[in-house]
């Protein structure tokens, strides 16, 4: 399988192409962002968004929270730099790990802000999980479009148009550049977040056994709202110039924020993904689907920031990419799925050249909060179509479209 020359990135990464040099195209719009952008005049922008929106309502902007580093950076940046009154908006995808919920108790103290949290319904959520990872590969859906489409029906609910989002996906994928400024809107969610499917399209799927006012959160507002409220979306990593190990160092310090171990995951970088309990198995999916893990991404990003030699990054990458997460007994039974079953519905989505092979699997250690994970007993309430009906040939009429897009 192609790697970039300069960093692990594997072709079978989506949106990325390679120049003559085998340089993939994230290295190259890294080395736009660092040569090229001037970042004094993308403050100056920033400061004219920050004036023009600064008391003109209830809130001066949205910022969505999970607690994870960047939020985290993002809702200290707001308050204590462009010393704005934000409105936190935080969804809830029933994942959250203990040490999340510590740290973010521990930061709208210490920050000063309103916070608004809502939890979607589980039954219907774990219907959403089965039906998008037999239909894409990918059991996330309800969180990509949660998120985003959650949080722009809280703008329009709080008449507040300003929403800061955190770095610009340009940093990791090709979806967007650095030479554009990528907007937070309806192109980017249906392009990136809801993998081609809307929320008509899994009520429809899912045959009655959800209801479609259960769905509200999972669809875009209506374009009139937004163009009434004449929403801003943005991504704070387009005007500050982003760099995730300095942000980390910073909430450390200045509030006390603390990681934790996460599953496939190398322990420098304690600080990456730690809110969800559900991260290991979607790192392993995109592993059995695309051949590269969790840790070829965070490498990647420090070869390209000079912080290691692609010599060093393989090394680590064959330590720690390819274990399968000691938590996906726990994970399957929350979806209620078998082993088989979970390796059959991913077959069809696997993307070529990657070929992923099951037998030579070992693996990986359990986390030290692993203990605390809820182990709800809903074995009594079914998720899924009734059994007989065979799914697994939707899974493979809707791989190709999967291929194509896989939420960063």
């Amino acid at each position: 399988m192609r790697k970039c020359t300069r960093c692990l990135t594997p072709e079978t990464v989506d949106t990325i192409t390679f120049d003559e040099e085998g340089v993939c195209s994230v290295c190259r719009q890294v080395e736009f962002k660092q040569e090229k952008i001037d970042w004094a005049d993308r403050q100056r922008q920033l400061d004219e968004i920050v004036a023009e929106h600064k008391g003109k309502g209830l809130y001066d902007c949205i910022v969505p929270f999970s607690g994870g580093k960047d939020s985290v950076f993002q809702l200290y940046y707001i308050i204590k730099v462009l010393k704005l009154k934000p409105l936190v908006i935080r969804y809830n995808h029933w994942g959250y790990r203990p040490k999340v919920e510590d740290n973010n108790t521990s930061v709208f103290k210490q920050l000063g802000c309103d916070v608004v949290e809502f939890t979607p319904n589980f039954h219907v959520v774990r219907e959403l999980m089965q039906e998008s990872f037999k239909r894409r590969g990918d059991f996330c859906w309800h969180c990509h479009t949660g998120i985003y489409s959650g949080v722009m029906h809280m703008a329009v609910r709080f008449e507040t148009p300003l929403l800061f989002w955190g770095e610009s996906t340009a940093e990791y994928h090709s979806w967007y550049t650095y030479e554009e400024m990528e907007e937070v809107d309806e192109k980017r969610f249906n392009r990136l977040m809801n993998q081609g499917m809307t929320a008509d399209d899994m009520f429809e799927f899912l045959q009655g056994r959800v209801e479609r006012r259960d769905l509200w959160m999972f669809d875009y507002p209506k374009r009139k709202d937004l163009i009434k409220l004449k929403v801003q979306s943005i991504c704070l990593g387009n005007y500050i110039e982003w760099d995730t190990k300095a942000n980390v160092a910073l909430i450390e310090k200045e509030l006390g924020w603390k990681g934790q171990p996460v599953e496939g995951v190398p322990p420098e970088y304690d600080y990456e993904k730690v809110e969800c309990t559900f991260q290991g198995m979607r790192d392993w999916s995109k592993f059995v689907k695309r051949g590269y893990g969790r840790a070829n991404h965070l490498l990647s990003i420090d070869i390209r920031n000079g912080r290691k030699t692609r010599e060093e990054a393989l090394k680590i990458e064959a330590e720690y990419d390819g274990k399968r997460p000691a938590s996906m007994d726990w994970f399957l039974e929350t979806i209620q799925m078998t082993e088989d079953e979970y390796y059959e519905n991913l077959a069809p989505h696997q993307v070529h050249p990657w070929k992923f092979d099951r037998s030579s699997v070992e693996t990986g250690p359990v986390m030290p909060d692993f203990d605390k994970w809820d182990r709800t007993d809903l074995s009594h309430i079914p998720v899924g179509p009734p059994k007989g009906t065979h799914t697994l040939e939707i899974s493979h009429r809707n791989a190709s479209a999967a291929k194509k897009q896989d939420a960063p």
